[in-house]
Parts: C-alpha cells; sequence; structure tokens
C-alpha cells in the first residue's frame, strides 16, 4: 500500500491554443479542468498500474466539493480532511508545438485546527503501509517542517517516505532523511542556491542532496532523464529520445511508477528504469494525461542506466 499526501491539490486547468506568441493573441481550442496535485497524480498512475495506494488531501469551499465529484470515480479510496477555505484552481496554457506556460494560485490557507486534523488523518492510515509519499507545495498556515515532522512519524512506524516538493519544506524534509527525495531541476537549483548546466553539475547535485540527509536521491532532468544517488554511487537513467508533446506532470508519473516498481522487487535501478519510462511516455501525451502500463512498457526497454565511476 502506497499512501500518498497532497496537501495543495488543485483544479488543473489545461487550456490547449494554436500558439503561444508574445504580444500577439492566441485562439483556444479546448480546455479541461481535472483534479491535479502531485499526490493525486500519483495514485492515479499507481492505481492504473496495478497498485494499491490511498489519496489524502484537504478540500472545501465550492471548488472543493467540485474536486471531490472529479474523484468519484478515481477506482482508490481518497480521504478528504474539510477545511474552511476553497481549492485552489491552477492554469496551465500550452500549444501545438508543445510550448507550455503553468500559473498556480499559492492555495487555500490552512489554520491550526485544519493542519492538525491533516497531520492526524496521515499518521492513522500508516498502519502495514509500505510506502508515504509527501507530495507538492505548502500552501499558508502549514508549518515548514510539516513534511518533516510525518518523516519523523514514519520513520518511528517502519514506513518508507518519498519526499517530492520545494523550498523550505524540501530543505526541512531532507533533514529528516526521507528514504528517497525527488527534486526537479528547478527546485535543486533552489535548495543548493546555483545554476546546473552541465552534466558534472548534475553529478555533483545530486551528491550534495544526499549529503543533506536524504538516504537516496532522485534528481530529475526532465527529457535528460534522471541522476541517482544510492549508497554512495551516482547514476545517471538516460530515456530514449522522444517528442514531449506535454511535460507536465511527468514528474509524478516518474515518482508513482519508481514506487509501484519498489513495491513489487525492491529493486532501486530497476524502479528507476520504469519512473524513467513513466514520465517519458506521459510527457508524449497531449494535456495532463499519464501513460498507461503497456505505454510505459514499451520505453522501459530502451531506457539505460549508467553508473558513473
Amino acid at each position: 500500500m502506497i499512501v500518498t499526501l497532497t496537501v495543495n491539490p488543485a483544479i488543473d486547468r489545461t487550456i490547449q491554443v494554436d500558439r503561444l506568441a508574445f504580444e500577439d493573441r492566441a485562439y483556444i481550442l479546448s480546455s479541461k479542468d481535472t483534479p491535479g496535485g502531485r499526490g493525486i497524480n500519483s495514485s492515479n498512475v499507481i492505481h492504473s498500474f496495478g497498485g494499491d495506494t490511498v489519496a489524502i488531501l484537504p478540500a472545501g469551499g465550492a471548488s472543493g466539493a467540485r474536486f471531490e465529484e472529479f474523484l468519484k470515480d478515481c477506482g482508490f479510496p481518497v480521504v478528504v480532511v474539510r477545511i474552511r477555505n476553497k481549492v485552489r484552481t491552477n492554469l496551465t496554457i500550452m500549444d501545438r508545438h508543445g510550448l507550455t506556460i503553468k500559473l498556480n494560485e499559492p492555495g487555500p490557507t490552512l489554520d491550526k485546527a485544519e493542519v492538525a486534523k491533516l497531520d492526524k488523518a496521515v499518521r492513522a492510515r500508516l498502519d502495514g503501509v509500505s510506502w508515504l509519499m509527501l507530495c507538492g507545495s505548502l500552501p499558508p498556515g502549514v508549518p515548514d517542517d510539516f513534511y518533516a515532522s510525518l518523516i519523523a512519524f514514519a520513520h518511528h512506524k517502519k514506513v518508507q517516505t518519498l519526499l517530492d516538493t520545494d523550498g523550505e519544506a524540501l530543505r526541512l524534509g531532507i533533514e529528516a532523511h526521507p528514504t528517497v527525495v525527488k527534486p526537479n531541476q528547478a527546485e535543486a537549483e533552489r535548495l543548493l542556491n546555483t545554476a546546473m548546466l552541465t552534466r558534472n553539475q548534475y553529478l555533483s547535485a545530486a551528491e550534495q542532496i544526499s549529503r543533506l540527509g536524504a538516504e537516496s536521491v532522485i534528481l530529475s532532468l526532465g527529457s535528460r532523464g534522471v541522476v541517482s544517488a544510492y549508497k554512495g554511487e551516482i547514476t545517471e537513467v538516460v530515456p530514449p529520445h522522444t517528442n514531449a508533446v506535454s511535460p507536465i506532470g511527468a514528474g509524478d508519473a516518474l515518482a508513482a511508477a519508481f514506487l509501484w516498481s519498489m513495491g513489487k522487487t525492491n529493486d532501486f535501478y530497476d524502479s528507476l528504469r520504469w519512473g524513467v519510462a513513466a514520465g517519458t511516455a506521459s510527457a508524449a501525451l497531449p494535456g495532463m494525461r499519464f501513460a498507461s502500463l503497456e505505454q510505459a512498457r514499451k520505453v522501459y526497454g530502451e531506457v539505460e542506466i549508467r553508473r558513473v565511476d
């Protein structure tokens, strides 16, 4: 069983336009609203691959009720913690060439009682669980050490953790020694306060993040694949060349497929191959769509593992 926590869920509005150009009009070709957030996306992928998952999230207001309606037929259990303020709406605008603009609202403010309820809901679901995924940004009112506290509790319950967030929550979470931390390039650059432009900088960044406290690191680099740090070894996981249509959400597919595979084989490197395959296959699909197991399987055999000496 994999429990996902989405502290700051969103209604993701994806708008397809004919083209994006500075100071020129674009024409809307399609618009679609879906329930989003890194944990929800990951649970969707885990479930579609045949894994067991429970998604936990806060929701409130009219948009929260609409969000819950979207999830009625998702196929996996969802635990909703009621809050007063509404769920945010995030906007993704993309054209037919793959150029994408993503605009996120900060999210609803949670008061101390609501934060406590959310914390209690997660802790109550960890008996007999293999993994806890802590996903996405923290909305206003949620303390920066929220994920770090849950990682410490998961350690006590012998539950493995995957941390996928940004900013101070990422830094404090890493110090709590998660099993896996999965920053993307921009998140890693903010964490280390440095730009990454070369292969050597990617390799060094994975090693530096590992030294901050994470047991293992999966540094997601989009179309370049992944650099990992695991048991003192640095490894590159390189996907085949693919024409990315919509890379938004590919990192969520990567994390989800990685944990799905870890639950089956507990093989870190084979699970990385599955994760990169799922992320690559998802990026090749239009809109906010995630690759099926069969679509990921077609890419899996072409993913290359390279150990770095």
